[in-house]
């Protein structure tokens, strides 16, 4: 009798540890208010896991006092310890947050702006304004005031941009040179960009077109900017060939 007894809690004793281990634990994960698919969960204790399903649910096999945690490489992980309440409930929610976003590394570069420089562009676009509104103001035509606007401005403009590019004659008058209309009719970009001058070298080259014959005859011509326009290519050309550029 005893040998009976002795056998039967043999068979019993396998059989009652194995159904502890295989309660089987139903839960949710969500963040918020949504449900998350592909989470990993993981009995730490067994070595156990699976995934949460597109309604972010899991069925796990897990028993009292076994850490199960919580995975997705965009959430915070999360881990718990399971009491015998929460196996007995079986209807587990496991709330995970979202990592923090990390922001990339700002690369901050330093450039050298030659600011002297440009606050005389700024400045001679400002007398360029003025320029053009004493152009267009209303006169009496009955009346002469003896002022001569534009001349006057395009000198203080050249000095700005070029320093000494423009020639006085005697007191009372002023000499409007080749330079001079090129400056007023060209902004600083016509010569860098389309011409693909430096800015150092914006001032020989008008002094080259200064000494041609041409230039003369062009402006003594009036001519149109498109006319002007085609012999600063051609001087350009013949300005680099000099140099050795081209």
């Amino acid at each position: 009798m005893k040998i009976k007894t002795v056998v039967i809690l043999i068979i019993c004793i396998p059989s009652l540890g194995y159904s502890q281990i295989h309660n089987l634990l139903r839960g949710k994960v969500m963040f918020q208010n949504f449900v998350l698919e592909n989470v990993d969960v993981i009995n730490k204790t067994t070595f156990t896991n699976t995934k949460t399903n597109e309604k972010g649910e899991f069925v796990l096999p897990v028993s009292v006092n076994d850490s199960i945690l919580f995975y997705s490489k965009d959430f915070i992980l999360k881990g718990i310890k399971l009491s015998s309440e929460d196996i007995e409930k079986n209807n587990m929610v496991i709330l995970i947050d979202k990592k923090p976003e990390e922001l990339k590394e700002v690369i901050i570069h330093q450039i050298n702006v030659d600011w002297k420089f440009d606050k005389k562009w700024e400045e001679s676009k400002r007398d360029e304004v003025t320029l053009y509104r004493n152009e267009n103001k209303i006169k009496n035509p009955g009346v002469n005031d003896g002022s001569i606007d534009k001349p006057l401005d395009l000198i203080k403009v050249g000095k700005l941009l070029f320093g000494g590019l423009f020639k006085h004659k005697k007191e009372g008058g002023v000499e409007v040179n080749f330079k001079t209309t090129a400056v007023y009719r060209f902004d600083q970009k016509f010569y860098t960009e389309t011409l693909k001058l430096k800015k150092e070298e914006i001032g020989p080259f008008l002094d080259f077109c200064d000494f041609d014959p041409e230039s003369k005859i062009m402006l003594s011509n009036n001519s149109n900017q498109l006319i002007f326009m085609e012999y600063l290519y051609k001087k350009n050309k013949e300005f680099k060939k000099l140099h050795g550029q081209e």
